[in-house]
């Protein structure tokens, strides 16, 4: 073994991926390069799952919207906001007009009537009063608001709680001032109602 060290020096000066390695109760052995491919470090810790991009969510598809009750025919009128089309009590939408004992009630009921004569009047339905009155948006053949109209006429007042406010812009100058009753209804001011209901009495009695 002695005799053969100085040739296995002189093949590690030459081949310098080769070593010589002294290995207890054999002698000394030649170490060469690694055969086949590198082997991956081993990871120290806990091995870690590799990252998944997240699949793109779907946009929530919207609900379809329910088709819109429909109610057509010719109107008879009972008041300044009150019609009755194929026997379907209805209140105009947004609007409060004088009752037919107020003043200006039998104004508004005529103006409504004029409006309505001979036409076909178109409702959709929006939902229903404290009455039980089913609550519709009415129009004209052409496509008037028949809820426009009345307010634009000076003989309805727009009602914010139930429009939003929808048909203020049309009021008159002096709605207001002419419509005080149905003014002081949407204010919840109903001991003015209550008075002047009294004195209607008292002038009747």
């Amino acid at each position: 073994m002695e005799v053969f060290l100085p040739l296995w020096i002189a093949i590690c000066f030459t081949v310098p991926a080769i070593r010589v390695r002294r290995v207890p109760r054999i002698g000394y052995v030649l170490v060469g390069p690694p055969v086949g491919p590198p082997r991956p470090p081993v990871p120290h810790g806990p091995a870690r799952r590799p990252l998944v991009p997240p699949r793109p969510s779907r946009p929530p598809v919207a609900a379809p919207r329910p088709a819109p009750i429909i109610i057509q025919g010719p109107a008879y009128v009972t008041d300044g906001d009150g019609l009755i089309i194929r026997k379907a009590n209805i209140r105009l939408f947004g609007i409060d007009a004088p009752e037919q004992n107020h003043p200006y009630g039998i104004r508004a009921k005529r103006t409504l009537m004029w409006l309505c004569k001979g036409q076909h009047i178109r409702a959709e339905v929006t939902g229903k009063d404290h009455f039980g009155r089913t609550v519709a948006i009415c129009s004209l053949p052409d496509g008037r608001d028949l809820s426009a109209e009345m307010v634009k006429c000076g003989l309805a007042l727009d009602w914010p709680k139930f429009s939003g406010g929808r048909y203020r812009y049309l009021e008159t100058p002096d709605a207001r001032r002419k419509l005080w009753l149905a003014d002081a209804r949407q204010k919840g001011r109903m001991d003015v109602w209550a008075r002047f209901e009294a004195q209607q009495a008292a002038r009747r009695a």
